[in-house]
């Protein structure tokens, strides 16, 4: 089973050497890399989103297993859809998926069901591949697509299959949130109201970003997977949080009224 890109040509380049030139525009290679549970990276089209993208995969050292979690914005049956075997095919190459890790999770968690076709046109997973790609030359990937419908306690419950099976696994892994912040707000709104999410990610604070994100009617769409990592990384050890960059769409296209806010973090 090959999944085909939704987005190549339309969120990034559709020919390989183009959307290796832009990639590579966006990788700092002087970054001081560091050994990650976890970051958080935005999913937007590249010109808008990559360079925060980019800042955040540079801090990290890419493991050879990497379980990428994103919303749905297309719509899924399941609560959590995983595709727990074939290959996602970018412009740059095809990226095998963790068959072994993807049925530990399986196994682990009733509400993660096989749902390959969620996954068919959704873009918050496929956009971070580039990057992964760009910077590592063989790794695997575990895909999980989540719900909007999905509540605190049943993120837990993700979130401790997660750990269990990586922990299970003896390897190390790599866990990826992708979400993007506030959406078509004003530059002044976007940047009040994502740092208060930003500050509860900073003190791997789960419950305080899920609660703050509905109290505040953040439009963070993928509040819910940065949820599960948040927890899952803590399961795993994790004992801080850094802010790798933050920018808004402005940024690119100088419009500052209606913006969409993106943040990068690592989770150490």
């Amino acid at each position: 089973m090959v999944r085909r890109p939704a987005v190549a040509g339309y969120f990034y380049p559709g020919k390989a050497e183009e959307l290796r030139a832009l990639v590579k525009g966006m990788i700092d290679p002087k970054a001081k890399k560091r050994k990650a549970l976890a970051v958080v990276s935005p999913h937007a089209g590249l010109i808008y989103s990559g360079p925060v993208a980019g800042a955040v995969y540079s801090s990290v050292e890419i493991p050879d297993v990497v379980l990428i979690l994103g919303p749905s914005h297309r719509g899924i049956r399941a609560l959590f859809g995983i595709m727990p075997e074939g290959t996602w095919q970018t412009p740059l190459g095809e990226v095998p998926v963790n068959e072994a890790l993807a049925r530990a999770i399986l196994e682990r968690s009733p509400l993660v069901k096989e749902d390959a076709g969620g996954h068919a046109a959704e873009h918050s997973l496929e956009v971070q591949l580039p990057f992964l790609q760009f910077l590592k030359q063989d790794f695997s990937i575990v895909p999980v697509c989540v719900s909007p419908a999905a509540e605190y306690a049943e993120l837990e419950s993700l979130a401790g299959a997660l750990a269990d099976a990586i922990s299970q696994a003896g390897r190390e892994a790599l866990l990826v949130s992708s979400t993007d912040m506030s959406h078509y707000v004003s530059q002044e709104t976007a940047r009040k109201l994502d740092f208060l999410a930003i500050e509860r990610m900073l003190a791997l604070d789960a419950r305080g970003l899920f609660d703050v994100v509905q109290e505040k009617n953040i439009s963070m769409c993928g509040f819910q997977p940065t949820t599960a990592v948040l927890l899952a990384a803590k399961k795993m050890g994790a004992a801080k949080a850094e802010l790798i960059r933050y920018q808004t769409s402005g940024d690119a296209s100088g419009d500052y009224g209606q913006v969409v806010g993106y943040a990068g973090l690592r989770i150490l």
